[in-house]
């Protein structure tokens, strides 16, 4: 069952996503070379804490952070550790969740250490447009697949135009969210369209596209939640929560302004 929101619940979930919009502004702005993921994971509790709300990740299946902070390789669920000081010019996505009076935003960044390369800066790139492309097609009377397909065309036209070949990581995607983090339907990144319920309003959906410059093989590692690339190939990640209503997709997740 996909869980229908009234307008009222959705501004409820605006407003929780506020809160994770500026937790994430205030951990990019503090992202840098000698940086610890732990410091940044301080940072984004407070924050959020400071709000009037709770870390969604915090305790969620026993993990232990407010923020997934994932470097270089690692694709998603990163723990944060006082041991992972950051260096110039690593990649780093920060996922991060609120919940307010019982609704849940979720939405996720990818920033770098110090100077940005060429590369990543395209890999990065063609991760948020691909999340740009999904919201776009979040509309109502669409099906659940014509987002997924958007998001694999955009990212295949980014390939294109930068000569590269991105992995789409298979075995993650989005979400519904609402009075919890992770809902039906799930979203993949990639797929034919004209598949999947009916997009209709009042539905809410976390698109969270994940790209590397390799394949899309993963593993998770012994800590039983950090996922990284099997060939060692840098990843980004990026994600709104986004409600479907009669004017077009809604980013509840985007900032205050």
């Amino acid at each position: 069952m996909i869980e229908i929101k009234s307008r009222g619940e959705l501004e409820a979930m605006r407003a929780a996503g506020v809160i994770v919009a500026r937790a994430l502004d205030v951990v990019t702005k503090a992202v840098q070379p000698g940086v610890s993921t732990a410091e940044l994971d301080e940072l984004a509790e407070q924050t959020i804490r400071d709000a009037g709300a709770v870390p969604s990740f915090k305790g969620y299946h026993g993990f232990p952070a407010t923020i997934c902070a994932s470097v270089n390789s690692q694709v998603v669920h990163g723990i944060p550790g006082p041991g992972q000081v950051l260096a110039e010019g690593d990649l780093i996505s920060v996922d991060c969740g609120a919940i307010l009076d019982g609704w849940h935003g979720d939405a996720a960044v990818t920033v770098v250490a110090g100077a940005i390369s060429p590369e990543d800066a395209a890999l990065s790139e063609a991760t948020r447009a691909s999340m740009y492309a999904g919201i776009e097609a979040l509309k109502v009377g669409n099906r659940l697949s014509d987002v997924s397909h958007a998001i694999e065309l955009s990212i295949l036209a980014s390939a294109k135009s930068d000569g590269v070949r991105y992995g789409i990581i298979k075995d993650y995607g989005g979400h519904g969210i609402g009075t919890e983090m992770h809902m039906e339907p799930f979203l993949p990144n990639y797929g034919k369209p004209g598949k999947g319920p009916k997009l209709i309003p009042g539905m809410a959906i976390a698109v969270e596209p994940m790209l590397t410059r390799g394949g899309n093989k993963t593993l998770e590692l012994d800590d039983g939640w950090t996922v990284v690339t099997v060939d060692e190939s840098r990843a980004a990640h990026w994600e709104h929560s986004v409600a479907v209503t009669e004017d077009g997709p809604w980013i509840l997740t985007a900032p205050a302004d």
